[in-house]
């Protein structure tokens, strides 16, 4: 076990608090119950989401980790907190597709399902101020978001972590609709895998029933959120009776 001292709070975003630690080179980590949608106009709690969050994101990394795609894991320290690398996180949302839903089918007019011959990725300016709207390569350059070289590095990380956990959770009866990345330099400016992977920035669909697993059960009042949230973690851990990651 770490031991890290957590000092001063250094940022408080929408799902998660960052925390300084006596170790410069680290950062904590630690999850909220609190929940947003609709560009932050709808607020509330999911009871116990901080901590299914935290654990799910982990686990997951840690697979990933595994399969080569590097992360800015370090270590969970108790249910809501983990101790992670900092990292500069590049000001980029990528988003990965594999069917159409959620603002993909409300964009161009399509209907929520629709298969895709191959994934799509999608690049956002993360910056609330201007809710975080769509770019492309050339935009992202322009700005000085990201480099080329680092572009490429992200892309092909993205179109790896969707593979893997595509497949991942599909052994588990879900499809994995679509879902958020995000990515931090570490100071030798090598590209990490950073932020979380949960019900709260992927879609989650029962293979068989289609039944959503997610947020969007909180975004679109569909009741049953903390159920879906629980049942997503029971699939990861007791896919077969027994804890596996």
């Amino acid at each position: 076990m770490s031991t890290v001292t957590k000092l001063e709070l250094i940022y408080e975003g929408k799902a998660k608090k960052v925390y300084a630690t006596s170790d410069p080179d680290c950062c904590i980590v630690s999850y909220k119950d609190d929940a947003t949608a609709l560009d932050g106009l709808k607020k509330g709690t999911i009871a116990g989401k901080g901590a299914i969050n935290n654990r799910m994101s982990n686990l997951l990394m840690r697979m990933l980790e595994q399969n080569g795609v590097p992360t800015h894991l370090v270590e969970e320290l108790s249910e809501r907190d983990t101790l992670v690398k900092k990292v500069e996180i590049v000001p980029l949302e990528v988003i990965v597709r594999n069917c159409s839903a959620g603002h993909f089918a409300q964009r161009y007019g399509v209907p929520e399902g629709m298969v895709f011959d191959e994934p799509t990725l999608e690049l956002c300016y993360k910056n609330d101020a201007l809710h975080d709207p769509l770019l492309n390569d050339s935009h992202a350059l322009a700005l000085g978001l990201t480099t080329k070289q680092e572009l490429e590095t992200i892309r092909t990380l993205a179109l790896r972590v969707n593979a893997l956990l595509k497949d991942f959770w599909k052994q588990r009866g879900v499809d994995l609709i679509d879902f958020k990345l995000e990515f931090g330099r570490l100071p030798d400016g090598s590209i990490v895998l950073a932020d979380e992977i949960s019900p709260d920035t992927c879609r989650f669909w029962d293979s068989a029933t289609h039944e959503k697993l997610d947020k969007d059960r909180f975004r679109r009042d569909m009741g049953g959120v903390e159920a879906a949230y629980q049942e997503m973690m029971t699939r990861l851990t007791k896919p077969n009776g027994g804890e596996q990651a």
